[in-house]
């Protein structure tokens, strides 16, 4: 009796292949072929050979306009204002940005409803409008006072010196980072399995340390594309402040070329120098990236 509850097999209703038909090692195997793909390489190839052969012969470009400031110091001096602007928007956004995610992920309604109102109203407004607000601040406020709340104040400052151009600027673009930065710390938070908060609070780990070891370095995975994403439309959103006539790179472009009339060399000037910075930062991106995604890609 067999061991396995297969019906047993007769002989006679087995079909074997003709031996007198070709062997497997005389078929002829043949590659799918794909003449379309080579058909949209070919053409692809030739837009971007006219592509290159005009932006290297048409004098239009004036490329020894673009080498002669390319270096220069004023344009060295708006790179250096241009990641100043980012540097302190970033860290200033995003710390506010993590308080204003745990403020929306609180038990607490009431910090729940004003975590949503501010990301609601920052994401609302336009950056640029934020911008003029923070710039006239002392057009509605002579002085800021500090003491207490509705009574007699101990400290004053004049706003007309307390903000400027900088500070305004620097204001406005990490208030408007915090509301993005928020949704972005939120989504990472929420996208960890909570049965592991629950496995940690079993064990008797304190909150502090389960988001610090557990939450934290797995939602990192999750934050730092969206974050890297943000940071870079930042650096290149820092434009914007020109029309506070604050010496960024494209400002101080806008003020060369106004002078010499040499347009398209000097806005080629801020593009390769966009391009270099984002460039970096993409490379930083990754190499942390792969930092987090440690044991969790093979």
């Amino acid at each position: 009796m067999p061991l396995t509850s297969d019906p047993p097999i007769d002989k006679e209703t087995v079909r074997t292949p003709p031996h007198d038909g070709p062997g497997f090692a005389e078929l002829t195997v043949v590659p799918l072929r794909h003449p379309w793909r080579w058909v949209a390489v070919a053409a692809t190839a030739v837009l971007l050979a006219q592509f290159l052969n005009g932006l290297i012969t048409n004098p239009g470009w004036e490329w020894d306009v673009f080498a002669q400031f390319f270096t220069t110091e004023t344009i060295l001096k708006a790179v250096w204002v241009t990641l100043q602007l980012t540097f302190y928007g970033t860290v200033l956004g995003f710390a506010l940005g993590i308080v204003l995610a745990f403020m929306r992920l609180s038990a607490s309604p009431f910090l729940r409803a004003v975590a949503y109102a501010y990301i609601w109203a920052f994401r609302s407004i336009p950056l640029i409008v934020q911008l003029l607000f923070w710039f006239n601040l002392a057009y509605l406020y002579k002085e800021l006072q500090f003491g207490i709340p509705f009574g007699p104040g101990f400290l004053s400052f004049d706003t007309m010196n307390l903000v400027g151009a900088m500070s305004a600027a620097v204001l406005g673009l990490a208030l408007h980072q915090a509301a993005y930065a928020a949704e972005i710390v939120r989504g990472g938070v929420l996208a960890v399995d909570s049965g592991q908060l629950e496995a940690a609070a079993a064990l008797g780990i304190p909150r502090l340390r389960q988001l610090r070891r557990i939450v934290l370095p797995q939602a990192m995975r999750s934050i730092l594309p969206n974050a890297a994403n943000e940071i870079i439309s930042l650096f290149k959103g820092t434009s914007i402040v020109s029309v506070m006539a604050i010496g960024e790179l494209f400002y101080q472009v806008q003020v060369v070329y106004g002078r010499n009339g040499r347009v398209v060399p000097l806005l080629m000037v801020a593009t390769v120098w966009y391009i270099l910075l984002t460039t970096v930062l993409s490379v930083l991106q990754y190499y942390v990236e792969r930092h987090y995604a440690k044991g969790a890609v093979r």
